[in-house]
């Protein structure tokens, strides 16, 4: 294989890779839109596993902390999050309320059906995809 072709194929490999993020994106963007939520706000939900003070979600979403206390502000205001108090009097935890917790469920549902990965390769493919992901990452 000469060098021009090497180029190309990693040019259209590169190009295939940045055009599968960009549909799982829009796929999750969707998703997050049709349920009320703006796709950081179903991001974070997603994140919330167990109540957390907002530095640990925020190193947890890869964004300043000063970045969640608004979007916690409008969670709170949806219903989807409350604060409550931690261990440490100081230090308020963000929790999801019942109703988080059934939007996080579905949430994750809609993902795990609605994604470009998930829909469109089975099983066998997907673990292929996995390998081969965590081989290029490395």
């Amino acid at each position: 294989m000469t060098a021009h072709h090497r180029v190309a194929e990693a040019r259209e490999l590169g190009f295939k890779l940045l055009d599968v993020t960009k549909r799982m994106s829009e796929d999750f963007d969707a998703i997050a839109v049709s349920l009320g939520l703006t796709p950081l706000q179903a991001r974070t939900v997603l994140e919330m596993d167990a109540p957390s003070p907002m530095r640990a979600l925020a190193e947890s979403m890869g964004c300043d902390a000063s970045n969640v206390t608004g979007l916690a502000d409008r969670l709170e205001r949806l219903g989807i999050i409350e604060r409550v108090p931690g261990t440490d009097r100081r230090v308020k935890l963000l929790a999801l309320t019942e109703r988080g917790i059934e939007l996080r469920e579905e949430l994750a549902r809609m993902v795990a059906e609605g994604s470009t990965v998930m829909a469109r390769l089975d099983r066998s493919e997907r673990a292929a995809l996995d390998q081969l992901l965590d081989k290029l990452l490395g």
